[in-house]
């Protein structure tokens, strides 16, 4: 019996609900404080326009991280689905569940490589599997790979819009608004660098947990496969010996059966011979006592003889 847990996905995604919203309350009750360290007074709106940027990236991954979750919980659901159905002995395992599941297409492969008395290559259906849907990761991959280099990307900028003004401040020492350029531009390096941070920490643990919720819906499917598919579809030489075997097996324990059948049927055969002679001996002293008897009867009732 195959054990795994079917709500796995499912419980890194309410975490993620229960985390979001913890993030949005903590950002509500500090408003004043963020609205004064991105938005107002900002000289340039070069912060707001990089930071806007790193937020929508981190909602962008976000998004496709909660609906990637989502896709792996329904796929655990039809696996146990499957699971219970071929365990309770249905005719049809996949009754119930979409064609376009990952169990559905895999007992369908198997189904039609068997169909066609080809070997099952249960390293080659595995390859597959985990190539197909590492492409469908690829976005939160590079999500991943980029959203810290975004920080980055705003502290470069940032500083050179901090030595712009330090440069045009030289030029000129009278003129403030270079030095409100200088200002602004460390702060802006600052709050780029802390946002980028802080949806970096976030988002990389649920790319992770999105790494362990495919790793264990992928093992589920191996396992079922190797454990409920392969015996019943394997048409390759190691699957033919195992068959021979259970076979050579089934016919061993027939014959021992016929065998003690046999001894029972040769003892009941003796048992019968002896009642039959029992029944013989029994027949003759009838037969005698029956002559007895008509005997005594002649001589009572004074009978003639047969021969008289």
């Amino acid at each position: 019996m195959i054990s795994f847990r079917r709500n796995f996905s499912r419980g890194v995604l309410w975490r993620l609900v229960i985390l979001a919203v913890l993030a949005a309350g903590a950002l509500f009750l500090n408003r004043e404080f963020l609205l004064d360290l991105y938005i107002r007074n900002q000289p340039t709106p070069i912060g707001i326009v990089i930071n806007s940027g790193i937020l929508l990236l981190f909602l962008l991954g976000l998004s496709k991280i909660a609906d990637s979750l989502l896709r792996f919980a329904r796929e655990e659901s039809w696996l146990a689905k499957f699971v219970s159905h071929v365990e309770g002995g249905g005719y049809k395992p996949t009754k119930g569940i979409p064609r376009e599941s990952i169990i559905y297409q895999r007992y369908a492969t198997i189904h039609k490589i068997s169909k066609q008395h080809a070997p099952i290559n249960h390293s080659a259906l595995a390859s597959m599997l985990a190539a197909q849907e590492s492409t469908r990761l690829s976005f939160p991959k590079f999500i991943n790979n980029i959203l810290i280099l975004t920080g980055v990307f705003g502290t470069i900028v940032s500083l050179s819009i901090a030595l712009i003004g330090a440069s045009n401040l030289l030029d000129s020492v009278e003129e403030l608004g270079n030095m409100n350029l200088v200002i602004h531009g460390m702060a802006t390096a600052l709050s780029t660098t802390m946002t980028a941070i802080v949806c970096y920490l976030f988002y990389g643990y649920f790319y992770l947990k999105l790494m362990d919720a495919q790793t264990h819906l992928l093992s589920s499917v191996e396992q079922v496969t190797s454990l409920y598919l392969l015996p019943q579809h394997a048409s390759d030489e190691s699957g033919m010996f195992s068959r021979v075997t259970e076979l050579v097996k089934s016919l061993r324990e027939t014959a021992d059966h016929m065998h003690a059948a046999q001894a029972d049927f040769a003892a009941a055969g003796g048992q019968l011979r002896e009642t039959i002679s029992g029944l013989k001996v029994a027949m003759l002293t009838m037969v005698e006592d029956v002559e007895q008897i008509k005997g005594h009867l002649r001589e009572g009732f004074r009978l003639p003889t047969q021969g008289d």
